[in-house]
């Protein structure tokens, strides 16, 4: 019997995807629920897995090709076994016991033993920047281009590009789907809202000395670091709670007030930016909001993030500060109306009480779209923030 193999349902907002790998050739035996091919979508990677034992019998959507929802893109022959070659002498005593090289080679992704095996190249030989040093797609790219690996070979000396007099190189790729959708949308938003951005500045000393005083006793009983992002969620909520207007999206004619508060906070991984929501922001404690952050950027690296975590948010916070960022103008996350961008703490001399005194200070950036939000709700929405940050006792008074 023959079972198709079928693309993933795709949600109304995703049209189509595109196959990155099969991990499996024709005629190979596959097991239920082996994942059998990676379908990378605008927003995340998609795994397809086998829905019975049998042989797959066709590939009929190869690596690059575009697919739609609930598409065939390949049959299993069921109740069948792979038919293996008769082993000669030669090839036998040719069998060896699995090494570092092949252990390592199996615990990447299909996307990675595609790149590997296409450009001869070994996974020891480049180092891995995913979780827990995982070897990702980009990590080979990179290799291939800047020659950045691990120097464990003479091949990463090979691919090294050495100067030569008057050599002017040039690379070019197909841009992922993840990254078109980015431009699609970023364009968008310019030509379809009147943005402005206001700034402030924020005195982060009282921040991190709750931070320096509590950290070790904040992971210990919650098992996670206490980090900027909780207190920045926290203080936005207390302020979007004030000024409704930028909790506020515009629906054709109609401006629509979300009585609830879902924050996305903005990732970047090596795909390119997504972001995921944390739900219900006002109902959780620090702690969950920092877990929750955690695990968005640990899988946002790996495209495992879901597609409805990233649908949703009614307002977002982008952190540049954590590349060095000084300032930036940050664009919104449509349909929402406005987002905060953080940016990095450097020591600045400041006036307190009359006194000169060098504090940790960090520039804010609230960008709005003035269709729906009036200069002065910006720019008190951001003070909120501040004296927020700057006396987090008001969080817990809810001042």
């Amino acid at each position: 019997m023959t079972i198709e193999i079928k693309a993933p349902t795709f949600p109304e907002s995703i049209s189509e995807g595109g196959i990155t790998a099969w991990n499996v050739k024709v005629g190979d035996a596959v097991k239920s629920g082996q994942v059998l091919v990676e379908i990378e979508t605008d927003k995340v990677v998609l795994e397809v897995q086998a829905s019975a034992e049998g042989v797959l019998e066709s590939i009929l959507k190869q690596a690059g090709d575009s697919v739609h929802s609930e598409e065939v893109i390949g049959k299993i022959s069921v109740g069948t076994k792979a038919s293996a070659p008769a082993a000669s002498l030669a090839s036998v005593s040719e069998v060896q016991t699995p090494t570092k090289e092949t252990e390592a080679s199996d615990e990447v992704s299909p996307a990675v033993r595609r790149l590997l095996s296409e450009n001869n190249l070994r996974a020891e030989q480049i180092q891995g920047t995913g979780k827990g040093g995982r070897l990702l797609p980009e990590d080979v790219k990179n290799f291939l281009a800047h020659g950045v690996s691990v120097p464990s070979s003479t091949t990463a000396e090979v691919l090294k590009p050495k100067p030569s007099s008057g050599a002017r190189m040039e690379e070019r790729a197909p841009m992922s789907r993840l990254r078109k959708t980015i431009a699609k949308r970023l364009l968008d938003v310019q030509h379809s809202s009147a943005l402005l951005t206001t700034f402030n500045e924020v005195d982060m000393f009282a921040v991190q000395e709750l931070r320096a005083k509590y950290k070790d006793q904040f992971e210990k009983a919650h098992g996670v670091k206490l980090g900027f992002m909780s207190f920045f969620t926290k203080a936005v909520v207390a302020a979007l709670k004030k000024f409704p207007s930028v909790n506020a999206s515009i629906d054709g004619e109609d401006v629509v007030y979300h009585g609830y508060f879902d924050i996305g906070i903005a990732v970047g991984s090596e795909r390119g930016l997504v972001v995921p929501v944390v739900r219900n922001a006002d109902q959780k404690s620090m702690a969950e909001i920092e877990k929750e952050i955690r695990d968005f950027a640990a899988r946002a690296s790996s495209g495992k993030l879901a597609i409805e975590e990233m649908q949703g948010g009614t307002f977002t916070i982008t952190n540049g500060g954590t590349f060095g960022s000084m300032l930036s103008t940050p664009i919104i996350n449509p349909p929402q109306s406005a987002i905060l961008g953080m940016h990095n703490i450097v020591d600045r001399a400041v006036v307190v009480k009359g006194e000169i005194k060098v504090r940790p200070v960090m520039y804010l950036a609230l960008t709005y779209d003035h269709r729906i939000i009036d200069g002065r709700d910006s720019v008190l929405f951001l003070r909120t923030i501040k004296e927020a940050l700057e006396d987090p006792a008001r969080l817990i008074l809810d001042l």
